[in-house]
């Protein structure tokens, strides 16, 4: 298989193989937190959850991230990201931690999120460092191939460290806590990896780097605007359009995030444990599509171009999703959720690909950041939204339609973009 051979080629870079295996641990231990919150929010037999819930949980753990996220663009463009990784993961552990006692603590709710909240927000201080810190460790000719395996090497480390989550909820310990903890261990794995790597290795360049906390604030506004303004020149209008398509297909997979949810939870099935069972094959079918992208795009978009691919992952998204998704019958839910994986991942490494190539590297810590940002207020606002429509079992004519043409519009929109 090409994607074999081309991951032989990029593990031939030394630097490369250590900043994955930060990836593969820190996403992994992400994926095993998350399933932990979302067995305990989500999933407890004595919640009666509904969609409203859901989006107030995700609101509360990402909404205040997005107020502070463009600093934390700027921060990483002068802090070395290696430190970043290292303490990162390493206050992650702790607050992971710290979430496991409160979940079997009899304390108010509002603990519960702060402590989520924190560990979230760090945890997007260490996604956008890898993707910025990607082009130090490979060389030009190989980053198209590496946005492609990379990213969705984490998201399939992701993938696994919710399977192994189930596992664990499922078949050694009924405790949501365990699950939590077994995340905080794969953290502290991943901060201890990091120590391979030199200080400097990953940038930013020395003359950039603001050892004090309060030197790097002072200039952090002035650093987000003149990174809006370099996104929003001629020669990086391509990366502009791709981030603004890839928000909307984000805002698509949040509606359709919080509808699966709800249908595994009273649609599909009427009791709780077989709705985490069903959730579980979702993520690993989802997962499965993630894997695909990550084969298809290396060829698809150097045949067509990434803008032209993003194109491509967006009408096929517009056509299959309600194609699948209006049975809502389980197999169709579940080829749909492949296929969305696919879509989703190969528009996304599309996009990482056109920004890293047209951002300078003094500036891609913030532009990721702000990448992130509107990720999440694209994810929360679509939560918001399927509240509203969503009825108590989950299943929405409505909403799916909604989805398909919001699909359809990225696929046009990008389209004639590509033409002019």
């Amino acid at each position: 298989m090409a994607v074999v051979s081309d991951l032989r080629v990029l593990l031939r870079f030394r630097d490369f193989r250590r900043l994955l295996g930060v990836r593969l641990l820190s996403q992994g231990a992400d994926g095993v937190y998350q399933v932990g919150l979302a067995t305990y929010v989500v999933f407890s037999p004595e919640e009666q959850t509904s969609a409203t819930a859901i989006a107030s949980a995700m609101a509360v753990l990402l909404l205040p991230y997005s107020l502070v996220g463009p600093f934390a663009g700027a921060l990483l463009d002068r802090w070395r990201r290696r430190q970043v990784f290292l303490y990162g993961n390493l206050l992650r552990a702790a607050l992971a931690s710290a979430t496991a006692v409160l979940m079997i603590s009899p304390v108010p709710d509002w603990l519960f999120y702060v402590s989520a909240l924190c560990v979230t927000a760090v945890n997007r201080f260490v996604l956008a460092g890898l993707s910025a810190s990607l082009p130090r460790v490979v060389d030009a000719d190989r980053l198209v191939i590496a946005n492609s395996l990379s990213p969705t090497a984490g998201t399939l480390a992701a993938t696994a460290g919710g399977g192994l989550a189930f596992v664990v909820r499922l078949l050694i310990a009924d405790s949501d806590a365990a699950v939590v903890l077994v995340g905080a261990a794969l953290y502290l794995c991943s901060a201890l990896a990091s120590l391979r790597m030199a200080r400097e290795l990953l940038g930013p360049d020395r003359e950039l780097v603001q050892p004090r906390l309060t030197a790097a604030l002072r200039g952090t506004a002035r650093d987000l605007v003149a990174g809006v303004r370099h996104l929003a020149a001629p020669a990086r209008r391509e990366a502009a359009w791709a981030l603004a398509s890839m928000t909307l297909m984000r805002f698509c997979y949040g509606a359709l995030t919080v509808m699966l949810l709800m249908l595994c939870r009273y649609a599909l099935s009427s009791d709780p444990e077989e709705g985490l069972a069903l959730l579980g094959v979702a993520v690993g079918v989802s997962g499965a599509g993630f894997f695909t992208a990550a084969v298809l795009t290396p060829w698809a978009a150097g045949r067509l171009g990434p803008g032209r691919w993003i194109v491509v992952c967006a009408a096929t998204a517009a056509v299959l999703e309600p194609a699948l998704g209006l049975p809502f019958t389980t197999v169709p839910i579940m080829a749909a959720a492949f296929f969305l994986g696919l879509t989703t991942q190969g528009a996304k490494i599309a996009t990482d690909t056109v920004v890293q190539s047209s951002v300078d590297d003094g500036y891609r810590g913030r532009i990721f950041s702000l990448y992130d940002v509107l990720f999440n207020i694209a994810f929360v606002g679509a939560a918001g939204i399927a509240a509203l429509m969503l009825p108590p079992d989950g299943r929405s004519t409505a909403l799916v339609l909604t989805v398909a043409a919001l699909y359809g519009a990225v696929a046009v929109a990008m389209s004639r973009f590509e033409r002019r």
